[in-house]
């Protein structure tokens, strides 16, 4: 089996010889196998688009069956230029090498381009940012998004640069950490104080049959596990705030958000899925209701990623400070920290 497996270079050859463990198997899966830098579908987009030839005779089948003896190559074509044009947009760059890329996402910042964001996103920064060196995604010159974070959520995030690091990392996500290092750690502001100091809301997610914009608890959901522990409690007389470290168990949409609202602690100024909570904002003290009124969004921060990186095997964690608003906040309810003020 071969074993440069990053196509560094267009058009370069891969050539496999069908031994007698491979004899039988199906060209898809024996390609996926012997290089585990393209996935299974990517592969098969190739054999179907003629880049594969068996003893010199194209062969467009995927699930033809290899004979002992027989010669595969493959020639993968140069990446197409992508559909998103690189922009020159300023990236907090936590690390990066020839593999990967992780970046804290500020507030604000759409992670791929969409009807409503054409333009601006995540995906145009880091294909401006890393020209030459993303060397492609299911052919295309791109960044591998593997995971996201909503427009209004701050924090860290990982994307890759080559067909190899998207396949590893999008394993682990997929994995959700159950088996692997992944690790997913984020700081949220939820009304009210929970009742217990730690806790897991285990509710499966779909969209909400009543607002196409919104997720919710459904019967027949996808399963979405989400752990909390609180980190600070803050209050006075007529109102309660709690800062919560949430990891994931899955990554669902708005997992974080909807299922603290289904516990009866949704986020502070989250106006999708807390807007009766809204005029709790009058109850606060000044500073910190001017610090609420000042976000503009869900109190939420992506503050810790953890991976194995896919070409060293080396567990990494990242972590980022909470955004200015944020961090406004956290120093408006300081004061009223309530065991500190207990001590």
């Amino acid at each position: 089996m071969a074993e440069d497996t990053d196509f560094d270079l267009e058009g370069e050859p891969i050539e496999v010889l069908v031994d007698a463990e491979m004899s039988g198997g199906r060209l898809d899966a024996m390609l996926a196998r012997a290089h585990d830098a393209l996935s299974r579908n990517r592969i098969k987009d190739l054999i179907l688009g003629g880049a594969v030839t068996i003893d010199g005779r194209p062969v467009a089948e995927p699930k033809y069956r290899l004979k002992t003896g027989e010669t595969i190559v493959l020639v993968a074509p140069p990446p197409e230029d992508p559909d998103p044009q690189p922009e020159n947009i300023p990236l907090d760059i936590l690390f990066e090498d020839e593999n990967l890329i992780v970046i804290n996402k500020p507030v604000g910042m759409v992670v791929h381009p969409a009807p409503g964001s054409p333009s601006g996103t995540l995906v145009n920064a880091l294909i401006f940012h890393c020209g030459e060196s993303l060397k492609g995604i299911g052919g295309v010159k791109r960044p591998g998004i593997v995971h996201r974070l909503d427009k209004d959520t701050s924090g860290v995030m990982v994307a890759a640069k080559t067909e190899q690091a998207h396949k590893h990392l999008s394993e682990q996500f997929a994995d959700h950490g159950r088996t692997g290092p992944l690790h997913r750690a984020y700081i949220a502001y939820a009304w009210g104080s929970t009742q217990s100091g730690m806790g897991t809301v285990n509710a499966p997610l779909g969209r909400d049959p009543g607002n196409r914009l919104k997720q919710a608890v459904i019967k027949h959901g996808r399963e979405a596990i989400t752990h909390y522990a609180v980190e600070a409690r803050y209050g006075a007389p007529g109102w309660d705030v709690t800062r919560i470290q949430c990891q994931l168990e899955t990554g669902r949409t708005h997992q974080i958000r909807v299922h603290m609202a289904h516990i009866g602690h949704p986020l502070v100024s989250d106006l999708l899925y807390a807007p009766g909570f809204a005029t709790k904002v009058n109850k606060l003290p000044a500073e910190i209701a001017e610090a609420v009124q000042a976000l503009g969004r869900q109190a939420l921060h992506a503050a810790e990623l953890g991976f194995e990186h896919p070409t060293t095997g080396e567990e990494m964690l990242f972590s980022a400070e909470l955004p200015e608003d944020l961090q406004a906040l956290e120093d408006a309810l300081a004061p009223y920290d309530q065991v500190t003020r207990r001590g």
